[in-house]
């Protein structure tokens, strides 16, 4: 079965036989625990998969390579919409604002970086100071005024979100669209370019 993978999916599976010798010890103990890692964007051979390791800190972030064949779960950003906030009760204020907002929004979306993560494994990696990461899946063109509009809706309730608009041909931060550049910059799997319009 050959997995669709995208960016910010999360992965179980990976072993520490998988890592080059170098790693640092931290990015093992990760590995041992059973923690997922999450898709990255990278041009890799076919039977493996770019990944990344996230640990305890801001500053763990660890690139790796994961052979496909030892993929046990793929979790989507989507999917991670369908929790049980009452599960979560330090962030449940925070997911009950996020929805309402993004019920009024009609596509599709999910939770990403250090908010998706904790919603998907239970374990503590949000703190005061991090950032709401969200992934909006577009595929359609999602027009500035749309965007500005939906800032807007989260600056309201004091929400500090950071938005990834994912289109077929790569990333690009919504917050980037909603501004007055000309170009924007989209991040692909061969490296990230400067565009006047991302879905062209």
């Amino acid at each position: 079965m050959k997995l669709e993978l995208e960016a910010h999916d999360l992965l179980w599976g990976m072993m520490v036989d998988c890592l080059a010798d170098d790693a640092p010890l931290w990015v093992k103990e990760v590995l041992l625990r059973g923690d997922p890692v999450v898709v990255r964007r990278a041009i890799t051979p076919v039977n493996q998969v770019a990944v990344g390791v996230r640990g305890q800190f801001r500053y763990q972030r660890y690139a790796a390579q994961m052979p496909r064949i030892a993929i046990s779960k793929q979790l989507k950003p989507e999917a991670l919409t369908e929790v049980n906030p009452s599960h979560f009760k330090h962030l449940a204020e925070h997911l009950q604002n996020i929805s309402n907002i993004m019920k009024c929004f009609a596509g599709c979306w999910g939770y990403t970086g250090s908010f998706g993560f904790e919603l998907a494994t239970g374990i503590e990696t949000v703190t005061e100071q991090s950032d709401i990461d969200l992934l909006i899946r577009a595929e359609q063109p999602f027009s500035k005024m749309q965007a500005i509009e939906l800032l807007e809706n989260f600056q309201q309730v004091g929400l500090n979100v950071d938005i990834q608009l994912q289109l077929p041909q790569g990333g690009l931060a919504l917050k980037e669209w909603a501004g007055n550049s000309e170009k924007v910059l989209l991040k692909r799997s061969d490296g990230a370019v400067l565009v006047a319009n991302p879905w062209n």
